[in-house]
């Protein structure tokens, strides 16, 4: 008879025996088996030992063994062996994180000797990664990464994070800080803008961390202010990052004779990505402190920054006013034009544009102050949330004002005849295939406008248009708080989105398309004044609007209608 049988059958009836002779726990049959140490001299094979009060005080020691180990069945589990446990079952995230990190691919590729759960967390003895004894704890990631890494380690240990780690700092970077913990990655191949923005500038752009240890508040940003950094911000494979220079697993201070940026160790340092560095080479500054004037390089080099900066305010300066001043009086001239005397906007229409142009211009400010805090346009609000917000309400109170204003006056006898001229007709579309055709085949003849084009009418209905949505999304957001009591939450959330989508869309639509027949068009560069007092040139007319009756329109004296 074979003898594993035979053993196995034993095994299961001692198993049987005990677990029949005290009526504890269910996993008591288990532990008659696996609760035993192997024996020193017993020949064929043993159950693997577990320690039972290791397991009841692991962090799994209420769940049974076979919620892990499933697939078990006491009736033929001696002679069958049980499945790899899959910790997937119930830490589905973890496990499909764990997947894409570096061990999990690794693994998947068929490296075996790579980490997976149990060599990170453990096996029947698993603890709360804050226990004490827990092998995920901060201060033991050293040794439990050491397994493994023994020589990567070795480094951390002696560099000034690990004495930090050692010396019980919190903030001190381990393995997990710069790698992640499930979702770990190799940062071997990692780009230079990954390694300096997103792994060394979490600690050491923090202004907190840098003021509680004492070290320069300006090493991230000098750094990107330097080519390494603008070049890494342009997307280049090959830049010096932050480990580049400082290592990436010893990192020591420049005083550390070990240390790659120590003076000793520079021209080997540069040497790495530029093979014929020299000594005068390796010491140029990538941190360029601004303020500092100790040595003579930093006193030359802060002299030429202060005196070119003179150079450029004063130069620059001086070109801005003179061109401003030229502009201004070239406008002036254009406004006192004896010859603008067709009267293209009245009264009423110029106030209605002044209501919607000048809301226009402080929703758009401060609407995107809210989005680009730090910009100029934050400053424009006084760098007050207070203040935009309320500015920003009122402006949206004003524009839907001047709607409803408009909505009046499109019932006088000048707004009838207004929205009957800016209705769209079949024209406008002809209108359009005549004008590209006229502006890319030389020879083609200019189409003709009535009183309003297709360029004004296109304006004119994205206004109608976008001031519509932009009130009704802008009041779902502003009374948020009652709108939600009878409708669901996402519809706020999906109007937040619509409105600041149609805000870019209009913002850019007046810039291209308004501005350039205000201010870009030569027939009214340097500005059209229609806007200010209404009145246009008779040229002007003829050459944009020549359908449009020139005695319909009324004029104030020009001398060349005599």
């Amino acid at each position: 008879m074979n003898l594993g049988i035979v053993r196995s059958a034993l095994l299961v009836m001692v198993s049987s025996l005990a677990f029949a002779a005290q009526p504890a726990g269910p996993d008591d049959a288990c532990f008659a088996c696996h609760g035993r140490k192997p024996a020193a001299h017993a020949k064929g094979p043993q159950a693997p030992f577990v320690d039972k009060g290791k397991f009841e005080a692991s962090i799994h020691g209420g769940n049974g063994c076979t919620s892990c180990h499933a697939d078990v069945d006491l009736g033929t589990h001696p002679g069958k062996k049980s499945s790899p446990v899959a910790c997937a079952s119930c830490h589905e995230k973890p496990a499909k994180t764990y997947e894409a990190s570096a061990h999990g691919k690794a693994r998947k590729a068929g490296n075996t000797g790579a980490a997976s759960c149990a060599e990170c967390h453990g096996t029947h003895d698993i603890m709360k990664a804050t226990a004490v004894g827990s092998p995920v704890r901060r201060e033991n990631l050293h040794t439990t990464c050491g397994m493994c890494h023994p020589e990567v380690v070795k480094d951390i240990e002696a560099s000034v994070h690990g004495k930090a780690t050692a010396a019980g700092v919190l903030e001190a970077p381990v393995c997990t800080d710069c790698h992640s913990d499930h979702a770990l990655e190799s940062l071997k191949s990692a780009s230079p803008i990954k390694v300096s923005q997103q792994v060394c500038s979490r600690c050491h752009g923090s202004s907190r961390m840098n003021a509680k240890f004492d070290l320069p508040d300006d090493r991230v940003t000098t750094f990107f202010e330097s080519y390494h950094g603008m070049a890494a911000k342009m997307g280049s494979p090959n830049a010096a990052n932050c480990a580049s220079c400082h290592g990436y697993h010893l990192v020591l201070p420049a005083s550390d004779e070990r240390s790659t940026i120590n003076k000793a160790n520079l021209v080997a340092t540069c040497g790495k990505c530029h093979p014929n560095a020299n000594e005068k080479f390796s010491f140029g500054k990538i941190h360029q402190d601004k303020k500092a004037v100790a040595d003579l390089s930093s006193k030359v080099d802060h002299w030429v920054r202060a005196i070119y900066m003179s150079i450029i305010f004063g130069t620059i300066g001086f070109m801005a006013v003179h061109n401003f001043l030229l502009l201004r009086r070239k406008a002036m001239a254009s406004l006192r034009d004896p010859n603008r005397t067709v009267v293209r906007m009245n009264v009423a229409a110029r106030i209605q544009h002044l209501m919607l142009a000048s809301s226009f211009i402080f929703l758009v400010v401060s609407g995107f102050a809210l989005k680009y805090p730090n910009s100029w346009l934050g400053w424009c609000m006084g760098s007050s949330e207070v203040v935009r917000r309320i500015g920003h309400r009122v402006a949206a109170v004003v524009m839907i004002t001047g709607g409803f204003i408009h909505l009046f006056y499109i019932f006088t006898r000048d707004g009838r005849k207004f929205v009957k001229d800016m209705l769209p007709e079949l024209k406008d579309a002809t209108d359009i295939l005549a004008q590209f055709k006229y502006l890319l085949v030389p020879g083609s003849p200019k189409p003709q406008f009535k009183r309003f084009g297709y360029p004004e009418k296109m304006e004119y209905w994205a206004v109608v248009w976008g001031t519509i949505l932009m009130g009704a999304t802008g009041g779902l957001i502003w009374f948020k708080m009652y709108f939600t009591r009878w409708m669901p939450r996402w519809i706020v959330d999906v109007s937040i989105t619509v409105h600041y989508y149609e805000a870019i869309l209009a913002t850019l639509a007046i810039i291209v398309w308004h501005f350039y027949f205000v201010f870009l068009d030569p027939e009214v560069y340097p500005v059209n004044w229609a806007f200010l007092d209404g009145k246009i040139t008779p040229h002007h007319q003829h050459e944009e609007h020549p359908l449009e009756p020139m005695e319909g329109l009324p004029t104030h004296g020009d001398p060349d209608e005599k």
